[in-house]
Order: C-alpha cells, then sequence, then structure tokens
C-alpha cells in the first residue's frame, strides 16, 4: 500500500492551469523526487499535498485516507508533515528547548508549559531520540543563535521529525548550503528514508540523482517522465525541457 497518493490533482488560476492531471505514488522506504524548469508547478503541487491549498480537481490519500478535504492540521496529524511547516526557530533558546516545543505542539500542549517541560520525561525521551536520530544529540545545550545555518537545517528537520511523521515533503532542503554542508545533509536525508516516504523537491540534480529511488518531471504543471533516475537522466523530453541544463542531467551535476 502506497504511504502517499494523488490522483488527477488538478489546479488552476483564472485560464492559468499550473497542475494539469497530476498523478504520483510514494512507497514506505522510498524516495521520490519532484523536478522541473522554474514554473513547472512544484510548489503549487507540495502546496495542494500538504494541505495549504485546495485544489480544483482530484484526491490525495494518506494511506487508504481520503484526505482531499482534510485541512493541513489534520493532515499532519495523520503524517503527512511538509519540512517548513515547522515554526521559526527561537533564537534565545536551545536546540533542546526548540525541540521540546515542537514535541508540545504535536501533543496538543501550550507553549506557557515549556518550563515545566523538563519535568515530563516522555516529552524529555522524545526530544532525546529525535536529536539523536539525526545525530546531534550533542547540540542539545547550544544555543539556536550561536547556530551556522547549515546547522539551522538540521534543527528545523529536528523540528519536522518531532512531529513523528510518516510522510516527509522536503522542499529545497538544501538551498543556502555550503558544498560539505549539501554533502552531509545528502546523508541526512538518505538516512531517513528508512523510516519514512520522503517527497523531494530540489534543484541540486546531484542530490536528486543520487539520492532519488523514483523522479517524477514536471513541465508546464504536466508530468512529462516518471521512473527510476536512469530512466529519466536518458528521456529525451526530459533533457529537451532541461535545454542548458543537460549537462547536469547527464552528469548527475556535481556531487
Amino acid at each position: 500500500m502506497a504511504a502517499l497518493k494523488v490522483e488527477g490533482l488538478t489546479k488552476r488560476f483564472g485560464g492559468l492551469t499550473v497542475t494539469d492531471d497530476v498523478s504520483l505514488q510514494i512507497s514506505d522506504g522510498e524516495i521520490h523526487a519532484l523536478i522541473g524548469p522554474n514554473g513547472a508547478g512544484k510548489s503549487t503541487l507540495i502546496a495542494q499535498i500538504s494541505g495549504r491549498l485546495r485544489p480544483d480537481r482530484g484526491c490525495i490519500f494518506i494511506g487508504e485516507d481520503d484526505v482531499t478535504a482534510e485541512h493541513m492540521p489534520s493532515r499532519v496529524r495523520r503524517g503527512l508533515v511538509q519540512s517548513f511547516q515547522v515554526p521559526s526557530l527561537f533564537d534565545r533558546f536551545t536546540v533542546a528547548h526548540n525541540v521540546m516545543i515542537a514535541v508540545q505542539a504535536q501533543q496538543r500542549h501550550s507553549y506557557s508549559f515549556l518550563r515545566n517541560a523538563m519535568r515530563f520525561s516522555a516529552i524529555n525521551a522524545q526530544v532525546e531520540e529525535t536529536l539523536s536520530g539525526i545525530g546531534i544529540l550533542d547540540w542539545a545545550a547550544r544555543p539556536v543563535a550561536g547556530l551556522s545555518h547549515g546547522e539551522r537545517r538540521y534543527v528545523e528537520i529536528a523540528l519536522t521529525l518531532a512531529a513523528r511523521p510518516k510522510v516527509l515533503l522536503l522542499d529545497e532542503p538544501l538551498a543556502g548550503l555550503s558544498r560539505t554542508e549539501s554533502n552531509e545533509m545528502i546523508g541526512l536525508i538518505a538516512s531517513l528514508k528508512r523510516r519514512h516516504a520522503i517527497v523531494l523537491v530540489e534543484h541540486d540534480m546531484g542530490a536528486v540523482f543520487a539520492l532519488a529511488d523514483r523522479v517524477t518531471v514536471l513541465v508546464q504543471g504536466r508530468i512529462i517522465a516518471s521512473g527510476d533516475p536512469v530512466e529519466v537522466r536518458q528521456n529525451a523530453a526530459v533533457r529537451e525541457a532541461y535545454l542548458g541544463d543537460d549537462r547536469d542531467l547527464v552528469d548527475g551535476g556535481d556531487h
């Protein structure tokens, strides 16, 4: 059974069709990448999957459950979480306290319980589990204000994981990272797929072809190709759509 299934999603803004009869199926433990030129409709598609936008036509399933009519918070509770849905990091708090706030939100506690949260062993255990799961438990006492851009990305991922998602929507997780940070993030994302189904939107073709089990290509709101990375890289329509980016598709980018 698919962890996430999208059937015939269509979204129009006036006379412009931004997603046009898009269907996808993402399995447990799979990284499914969405790629396409700027303006291809990737962000609009992700917004419909997450619940930020209502499609004009089509259906969205989490497991066997049709969630098309459900709002974003309901989908989060069902285990569908987008990376940027987490709140902004609180710079004056530590990494552990930031994750603690996310855990409390997931458990529907008020943020006013922050001072008492250290007394709740279950919350502490989930914070430790979340940080350990991505290898940053030793950051727990560090103030977020002192973290680099790349380190903050790790904490943002931790806040997302605090919601205990079944399906992760990662929207350009490598944006703004250095080469070293990008390679580290690629390793982290690869490790996450053992526990989650992942939909990845990313412009870095090296990362896409290193990570993805399947790749779907959108152009002008329609799927023009979908398959394993080798099939997609060799697809003539994909190469034409990317024009000057042919080298990245053939070589797999810089990574």
